[in-house]
């Protein structure tokens, strides 16, 4: 949003011929709360951040020219503001709408001081000694873990984290390496990040498939079943069975393919390169009508990606673009929003995304800290 002289909120025009007619306003979800107005007058408020906001403007309160519409929303962490389907972001009068996404005026109107450090629920050691300990006198099978959204921040760090976590749990329950399985991020527009902008979800995504480095560790590939509006994708049952299907092979023995490809080498033959995935199960395939490959890009020693064509060869893919003569990096996947990806093994599991380079990302400084 833009910073101005304007009024907070979003300005659009009336015509006449809807001037005081009633209407109804959409403003898709709001994190976390709304009081939402138009040309002054209270339409509705709303809490709950994944609500639909839908207001009735009752007849007499749209105007001719410009009207206001203005959201007082109070955020409580994390994320904050009007997000989700653009297209759900407007007016409508009659069979007539007018789309008010895009740029917003915008005011900060006060900082909460509780909510600039963690809340209570991210204290050190608080979820560990209210949840954890106390089941350490009780055997375990193994785990399942679906969480880093709210470390995406700092990735980097996560690295270490992470598995710091599973060696500690396997050490305090004394029962050896027993099985822990995760859930990788899910797609979701977090901050709109890409290569060219830098993606915390990718490397967030990164630090989980380095974590595979443990013993005993699977990890579940959710990118095509998420959703880019909510960062609760409603696609429970698909995680639940892929999550299913590490633990029946390695857990209880049955036999089978139980995840997707995984980078494994590249090798630069002129303008292209070839890239050389394992678990590739009974071959790679395109999910795709056309059978094109999404979601790869590759860039040369300038370190700026496009986005590349791509085509399965066996159990290679071959990835080039007219623009890069010399790539020296190929990426897949790296973005917050990466439901695009559409490279699978013939059992129909997706690959994970990566990156061949280790160029700097944009976590690398993000450290855990409470304010005093």
């Amino acid at each position: 949003a833009r910073r101005g002289r304007q009024p907070p909120g979003r300005t659009f025009t009336g015509s006449a011929a809807d001037a005081g007619k009633e209407a109804t306003l959409e403003l898709a979800m709001i994190d976390d709360s709304d009081e939402t107005y138009v040309n002054g007058v209270r339409a509705g408020s709303t809490r709950g951040y994944s609500e639909k906001r839908i207001y009735r403007i009752p007849a007499g309160i749209l105007k001719e020219g410009n009207n206001v519409v203005a959201v007082r929303v109070e955020d409580t962490g994390g994320g904050g503001g009007i997000y989700g389907d653009e297209s759900q972001v407007r007016i409508v009068t009659g069979s007539t709408s007018q789309p008010l996404a895009g740029d917003w005026s915008f005011r900060v109107e006060t900082i909460s001081k509780r909510a600039a450090t963690v809340g209570p629920n991210s204290y050190p050691t608080l979820l560990f000694n209210a949840m954890i300990n106390p089941l350490l006198l009780l055997g375990i099978k193994g785990a399942l873990w679906y969480q880093g959204e709210s470390n995406a921040g700092r990735a980097y760090q996560y690295r270490k984290a992470f598995p710091l976590m599973i060696t500690d749990w396997r050490k305090r329950w004394a029962q050896g390496d027993f099985p822990f399985y995760f859930v990788q991020l899910a797609s979701f527009n977090a901050s709109h990040g890409t290569s060219a902008t830098g993606s915390t979800w990718a490397e967030l995504r990164e630090a989980q498939t380095m974590t595979l480095s443990l013993p005993n560790t699977g990890m579940a590939v959710t990118t095509d079943i998420g959703d880019a509006n909510d960062i609760h994708p409603r696609n429970k049952q698909d995680v639940g069975k892929r999550l299913a299907a590490l633990a029946l092979a390695r857990t209880y023995g049955k036999s089978g393919v139980d995840s997707g490809p995984v980078y494994k080498s590249m090798e630069v033959k002129g303008d292209k390169v070839i890239v050389t995935f394992s678990n590739t199960g009974g071959g790679l395939v395109a999910k795709d009508r056309y059978g094109y490959l999404k979601g790869f890009e590759i860039a040369g020693d300038d370190q700026k990606f496009q986005y590349a064509k791509a085509y399965v060869d066996g159990n290679t893919v071959v990835v080039y673009h007219e623009a890069v003569k010399a790539p020296v990096a190929v990426r897949f996947g790296w973005a917050d929003e990466a439901s695009d990806n559409n490279l699978y093994n013939k059992e129909g599991f997706p690959a994970v995304p990566f990156r061949t380079d280790t160029w700097k990302g944009i976590t690398e400084s993000g450290k855990f800290w409470i304010s005093k």
